[in-house]
């Protein structure tokens, strides 16, 4: 059974560090070599020296990005950079951003969610985790004792009970983290201290299926630091620290829940594009624009891809749902027809192509440069996945293709810590 409960955070204390945008940086497995620099570069105290410290070549056993993160989080604490909350509590968070031109306001909160052995679990994750990267996570929480970054989890919320408590109970107060980070996306905070509101939101999402969009390897590295804590002690009452996982709660049902499409970059083409004709449906496009317009229309009825070539622009529509069944014989009808799936069975196998050979790009504009620069040659631009199918594929015990979906915006890194040792 889902359960959830407040902590008290961690967090950085604005006597000390006036501009939190300077400090603040997002999770870290979407920040790129270029982008760790900068963000190191950007403030001494910013939370990539814990979060993803660079390593050196002199690092050993004893001296590493590992130990450097627990020294530096130890020494940001006894300066008071680093507070801890006198009370647990919820954290409401409201992120306002644009897409195409238009506004959208994600409301959730940030929690604790209680582990669950696979067997009872109702918490169901979507991607396939990497050993390289989990092992990585291990070692930083090891040595920090801590949580860096919330999971992000959706629940379902059809009747808005978490939503109208933000805004009548919540909203009306001063948030304590106020920023606009450089994708000019506005991140407020705020405390949710009234136990009577926090027992009626616990009470709102026990025993709900949770459904993880974002934090899988975070999440498995959780259960791992739970395993290897509980076989260290000879009795536990379950409530230990390292029982739960600070965790990010957004509203499944909510149109605000954003899914971007993750497109396909090809560097090198291993064959003619010849036989697509016998599986799909062609048209010459004139322009991106254009392309991206009938994308979408197409999307809603049918399996559809955007080509984009040094010979022009087309797109591809499968021209039966019939051949899905005939040629994709693994998995549940959910996962056959995911545009991921169908892309790789139609496509890329016949191709030859491997993961290897794709570069994978949520900004079509770049992934169309890339192209355009003779960098690569070839991007396929997909349609996002829609949040019915993420559920049913989940709930199949199933996990999606590789950078199948991309939940925008990110839940920035540093805004609350979670103390896994008491």
């Amino acid at each position: 059974m889902a359960q959830i409960k407040p902590f008290k955070a961690i967090y950085y204390d604005r006597a000390k560090i006036s501009d939190l945008s300077q400090v603040l940086c997002p999770p870290y497995d979407v920040i790129s070599t270029e982008e760790q620099i900068r963000y190191h570069n950007a403030h001494p105290n910013n939370f990539i020296r814990i979060l993803l410290g660079q390593a050196k070549s002199s690092d050993d056993r004893y001296n590493n990005k590992y130990t450097r993160a627990k020294k530096t989080f130890e020494e940001w604490f006894k300066k008071g950079i680093l507070a801890e909350d006198t009370k647990p509590c919820l954290y409401y968070y409201k992120q306002e951003y644009l897409v195409h031109g238009q506004k959208f306001n994600r409301i959730g909160f940030i929690g604790l969610m209680k582990l669950q052995d696979k067997e009872e679990s109702k918490i169901f994750p979507h991607e396939n985790t990497q050993s390289k990267a989990k092992e990585d996570r291990l070692r930083l929480w090891r040595n920090i004792k801590s949580n860096c970054s919330p999971i992000f989890v959706c629940f379902s919320d059809k009747e808005k009970k978490v939503e109208n408590t933000f805004l009548q109970k919540v909203a009306p107060q001063e948030p304590f983290i106020d920023i606009v980070d450089g994708d000019q996306i506005r991140h407020t905070l705020w405390r949710l201290e009234d136990p009577i509101l926090i027992e009626e939101i616990k009470e709102s999402i026990t025993g709900q299926q949770l459904f993880i969009a974002d934090g899988h390897h975070r999440y498995e590295v959780a259960l791992e630091y739970r395993r290897v804590k509980l076989r260290k002690k000879t009795r536990s009452n379950g409530q230990e620290p390292f029982n739960y996982i600070m965790t990010y709660f957004t509203n499944i049902d909510s149109r605000d829940l954003l899914i971007l499409p993750i497109h396909r970059v090809i560097k090198k083409m291993r064959g003619k594009l010849d036989f697509l004709e016998q599986y799909f449906r062609i048209d010459k496009i004139r322009s991106k624009e254009d392309l991206l317009i009938l994308l979408k229309k197409a999307g809603q009825n049918e399996h559809a891809f955007g080509l984009y070539t040094h010979d022009g622009i087309r797109l591809l529509r499968l021209k039966s749902k019939l051949l899905i069944d005939e040629h994709i014989k693994g998995g549940s009808k959910e996962f056959r027809r995911l545009d991921a799936t169908i892309l790789k069975t139609f496509v890329f196998d016949r191709l030859g192509i491997h993961s290897d050979d794709i570069i994978y790009s949520k900004d079509v504009h770049e992934a169309c440069a890339m192209v355009d620069n003779r960098q690569v040659d070839a991007c396929f631009i997909m349609n996002p996945v829609k949040i019915q199918q993420l559920k049913e594929v989940a709930l199949n015990g199933e996990r999606m293709p590789p950078k199948t979906t991309f939940f925008y915006p990110k839940v920035l890194s540093g805004l609350t810590v979670y103390k896994m040792d008491a």
